[in-house]
C-alpha cells in the first residue's frame, strides 16, 4: 500500500484546470482543500503598475474600481487545482498573470526582451543545483517552455542546498521542480525526463532547445551534451559549487560551432574515449570538467577525504542559491542575443573578495592545487 501511495505522488506533478462553471461543484465535493481568490488584489495591482502617476498620488479608487469592473465577474480569470498541495487558485489568464509577475523588471528587463526570455525554449539537465536555475528563471519571467532532466530523486542530506521541505525526499527532483515552477505559473509548458538522459531521447531532449543549463553528475554526458548542442549551434551554461562560491561556464556555440568542448579543458577527450578510459584517470578529467585549479582550498581538502573521512564532496546552500542567481542572469541575457556575454570560464569567489588575507596566501595556494593534483594523478 505504501509503494502504491508512493508511486501516485510520484506521477502528480501538474496542475488540473478547473472550469469556472465547476467551481462550486469542486468545493462542494472537496470541502477540505484550501480555496486562494485573491483575484480583487492581483487586479489591483496589475491597475498600479499600469499607472505609475498613482505611485505617490493615492487618489485612484474611482478609477480603480472601473478597472476592477471591466474585469470582475465570476468567469474572469483561469482555476487551477494542485493536489500536491490540496489548494484551488485563482490566476488571472496568461497575459494578465505574465504582465503581473513581470511589471516589476521594468525597465531593468525591457518589454522586448521580457517577451524574448519568455518565449525561449530551455532544457535543465540535473536539478539539484540545476533547481534553482530553473525555479529562478520561472520566478523571472523566463522560458515558457522548460524541459526538466534528472532521474535522482531528492535525499535528505541534498536539503542544505535545495529550496524544498522534507516532505520531498524520496521523490524524482525533475516531479518535485515541475511543481515548484507551476505553482509560480500554472500555464508553463514542461516537458517531463524523469529517467534522466538516454542515448534514445538525448538528441530529442536538446534539439529544439534555444539554451541548456547543464548541470548532471555523469562526466560523460557532460561531454556528449556538448557534442550534440555545438553540432546545432545551442549554447551551453554550467555552474559548480566552490565553497561559498561557484565556477561558472559559458559555451556560446550560437555564435561559434568551432569552439573547443568546455572551452578547452579537456583537450582530445571526446565522450566516446571517456567511455573507454581506465579508472584511475577519470578522477584527472573530472578535476578538469569541475575547474579544480580554481577551486578554495577547503574544497580541495575535502574532494581528497572523500572516502575516508567524508561520504561525499561537500556542497553548500549558499552555492547553489548563487548558481541559481548567475545563471539565470546569463540565461536571459544569451537568451535576448546579447554578443558581450562571452565564452569562457569565470570564478565567483567571495573569499577573493572579502577575505583580507586572500591575495597574500596565493603562493601557498598554488602549491596546496599541485599537491591535489599530483595526488590525484597517481590515485592515491
Amino acid at each position: 500500500m505504501g509503494e502504491e501511495i508512493k508511486f501516485m505522488i510520484q506521477e502528480i506533478w501538474r496542475p488540473t484546470s478547473i472550469s469556472p462553471s465547476e467551481i462550486h461543484i469542486f468545493i462542494e465535493q472537496h470541502p477540505e482543500i484550501l480555496v486562494v481568490d485573491e483575484m480583487e488584489r492581483n487586479l489591483e495591482e496589475l491597475f498600479l503598475l499600469r499607472n505609475s502617476k498613482y505611485r505617490f498620488d493615492k487618489n485612484y479608487k474611482t478609477e480603480c474600481k472601473q478597472f476592477l469592473s471591466f474585469y470582475q465577474n465570476d468567469n474572469f480569470g483561469n482555476w487551477f487545482y494542485f493536489p500536491w498541495i490540496n489548494s484551488l487558485v485563482r490566476y488571472l489568464s496568461e497575459g494578465l498573470h505574465y504582465e503581473l509577475r513581470t511589471g516589476r523588471n521594468k525597465n531593468l528587463v525591457t518589454v522586448e526582451e521580457q517577451a524574448r526570455f519568455y518565449n525561449a525554449k530551455i532544457a535543465f539537465l540535473g536539478l539539484s543545483v540545476g533547481s534553482h536555475v530553473a525555479v529562478v528563471t520561472a520566478m523571472g519571467g523566463g522560458a515558457k517552455q522548460i524541459k526538466l532532466v534528472d532521474p535522482g530523486v531528492f535525499s535528505g542530506d541534498n536539503l542544505n542546498r535545495v529550496r524544498i521541505g522534507f516532505q520531498s525526499v524520496g521523490l524524482n527532483k525533475a516531479v518535485v521542480v515541475a511543481r515548484q515552477i507551476f505553482e509560480i505559473n500554472p500555464y508553463a509548458d514542461i516537458g517531463l525526463y524523469p529517467d534522466g538522459l538516454t542515448e534514445e531521447n538525448a538528441e530529442a531532449i536538446i534539439m529544439d532547445a534555444d539554451l541548456i543549463i547543464e548541470e548532471t553528475d555523469n562526466p560523460y554526458w557532460k561531454l556528449k551534451v556538448r557534442e550534440l548542442a555545438r553540432d546545432r549551434g545551442i549554447p551551453v551554461l554550467m555552474g559548480t559549487d566552490n565553497g561559498d562560491g561557484i565556477i561558472v561556464d559559458i559555451e556560446r556555440y550560437d555564435i561559434n560551432k568551432k569552439l573547443p568542448i568546455l572551452n578547452g579543458y579537456v583537450k582530445g577527450i571526446t565522450a566516446e574515449k571517456l567511455k573507454s578510459m581506465p579508472p584511475k584517470d577519470l578522477p584527472k578529467i573530472a578535476g578538469k570538467i569541475a575547474g579544480a585549479d580554481l577551486v578554495v582550498p577547503r574544497m580541495l581538502r575535502s574532494v581528497a577525504e572523500v572516502g575516508k573521512s567524508l561520504y561525499s564532496w561537500p556542497q553548500l546552500g549558499t552555492a547553489a542559491n548563487m548558481c541559481g542567481s548567475v545563471i539565470a542572469t546569463l540565461a536571459r541575457r544569451i537568451i535576448v542575443k546579447n554578443k558581450n556575454i562571452k565564452s569562457g570560464r569565470y570564478s565567483f569567489n567571495p573569499d577573493a573578495i572579502f577575505e583580507s588575507d586572500y591575495k597574500r596566501k596565493w603562493l601557498s595556494r598554488k602549491i596546496e592545487f599541485l599537491k591535489f593534483v599530483r595526488k590525484m594523478m597517481n590515485n592515491d
